[in-house]
């Protein structure tokens, strides 16, 4: 062939960053956008709200089962092979949803998106990671951040949105069109990586920790609210408590754990991890109780109540926008550090009688929490990574999510067993609870500032960077930006 290379049209790079943007977005906005839907879904198909809460349950836990063999999965299968067979099964459940005749057609479909999803998380950063070596990746904070901060954000009042005006099938339609282009622009662009894990699949650490992290979802999804000793949650908890154990206790004495617990040994990544638990413990938690305190006081809408934290989403852009300047001058440490602690004071402030009353303040430290909490995320999630090499990425995703995910869950469940169980009504509640609640996830982060002491300085050094899919010299990420630019 004389050298001659034939490049695609659309470069590897580009259509990893598009086609995890894509799903990514789908994925996060699916977390959050039906919630305001359950009670027309649970009116249309003649049920009590209770049995529509199911939904999101079948989602959230069946996410969580799926985040421990996704590792192994991509690098058993290849990380494009996985990643587009769960972009695709994501994409037909979606349609399923949309088409549900009934309450438990819509269930199953919906625990089909969580599963898929729970593999497409950290499989698609994998890809993503692999993809770029670590100096470029401080760029990547500008497309981390759309998926993982702003659909979140935009799920509850765009769910409001279309359930009033269209009908709630739309919440689950949208994403069919976004996910079988993402699909399509996946086969033709993605270059397949095949790690080829050590050893035979370990079938005892997937017992183990699969039902492990399902059970816990469920307990800390239904604790709170259904009361701790009701059978099913206390069994939940309890067994899944000691699954976890076990796991854990497994996979450290194993050859080929499914899961390389060992990978948490490393100071910048076990801190890094950690870190992502506490920090979506305190950011999921205000998000819970802050809208239920905005109706206490106020009396709001609920849909005014979703607003209220938009702002919260704005800041995280613009945080995404400044990290990759500050993070190679100042490093992690002297960026997270103050971040958190800045961050904690605005949780803080939250709670203190008087401000939830005025909706132009609320606005403001929403935009704070999101502009100096992104930040630290960011920070952590980026720097997290450099010291890991890439064969050890896919696993180290896994794990990353599986604590963050767990995270979010312990943070909710905190927020809602200081409230209570309590409900708000036209009637003004007692604010009393909702602002102990704020107190605790000001406390979460303020313990998360702390913790990020052991981050380094400076950046760690970087392991060798050995992928087919990295530019030449002088063709980095601004030349595959400019490429996607051009079309």
């Amino acid at each position: 062939m004389n050298g001659l290379l034939i490049r695609p049209r659309i470069r590897p790079r580009v259509a990893v960053v598009l086609v995890y943007t894509a799903a990514m977005c789908m994925n996060g906005l699916d977390s959050t956008i039906v919630n305001p839907a359950l009670y027309t879904i649970a009116g249309d198909f003649g049920r009590p709200l209770s049995a529509a809460n199911t939904v999101e349950t079948a989602f959230l836990v069946a996410l969580a089962v799926g985040l421990p063999v996704a590792g192994w999965l991509g690098d058993r299968f290849g990380t494009k092979r996985v990643f587009l067979g769960a972009l695709t099964a994501f994409t037909i459940a979606s349609a399923v949803c949309g088409l549900a005749p009934d309450l438990n057609t819509l269930v199953v479909a919906r625990a089909v998106q969580g599963l898929a999803g729970g593999l497409l998380t950290p499989v698609g950063m994998t890809l993503l990671f692999r993809a770029f070596p670590p100096h470029e990746r401080m760029k990547l904070a500008k497309v981390l951040i759309v998926p993982t901060a702003l659909m979140p954000a935009l799920g509850p009042p765009l769910g409001g949105l279309l359930t009033e005006h269209l009908s709630w099938h739309w919440l689950f339609f949208v994403n069919v069109p976004i996910g079988t282009a993402a699909v399509l622009l996946g086969v033709f662009g993605l270059r397949e990586h095949v790690e080829g894990p050590e050893g035979k699949f370990d079938t005892v650490g997937f017992w183990l920790a699969t039902p492990a992290l399902g059970l816990l979802t469920y307990a800390l999804g239904f604790g709170p609210s259904q009361g701790w000793t009701r059978p099913a949650v206390a069994v939940s908890a309890a067994l899944g408590s000691v699954l976890l154990v076990a796991a854990v206790l497994h996979q450290v004495r194993a050859k080929t754990p499914l899961l390389k617990l060992r990978l948490l040994a490393d100071r910048v990544y076990g801190s890094a991890s950690a870190l992502a638990g506490v920090t979506a413990a305190g950011l999921m938690g205000v998000l819970f109780v802050f809208p239920l305190l905005y109706q206490a006081s106020l009396g709001a809408s609920a849909l005014d109540a979703g607003l209220s934290v938009f702002p919260e989403a704005v800041g995280l852009m613009l945080a995404s926008q400044v990290v990759d300047r500050l993070l190679p001058r100042l490093g992690p440490r002297l960026l997270t550090v103050p971040a958190l602690l800045v961050a904690a004071a605005v949780f803080a402030t939250l709670a203190i009688p008087g401000v939830a009353e005025n909706a132009w303040s609320v606005r403001g430290l929403m935009f704070l929490i999101g502009l100096v909490l992104g930040t630290a995320v960011l920070t952590v999630q980026i720097s997290g990574f450099e010291s890991i090499g890439p064969a050890d990425m896919g696993q180290a995703m896994g794990l990353f999510q599986i604590v963050r995910t767990l995270g979010g869950a312990l943070g909710i469940a905190a927020c809602a067993a200081v409230i209570g169980g309590g409900h708000v009504t036209e009637a003004a509640a007692d604010p009393g609870p909702y602002r102990t609640a704020v107190w605790v996830t000001a406390g979460l982060v303020a313990l998360g500032a702390v913790m990020a002491l052991r981050l380094p300085r400076e950046a760690p050094q970087p392991p060798p960077f050995d992928n087919e899919d990295a530019p030449p010299p002088g063709e980095g990420l601004a030349a595959d930006e400019a490429s996607a630019v051009k079309g």
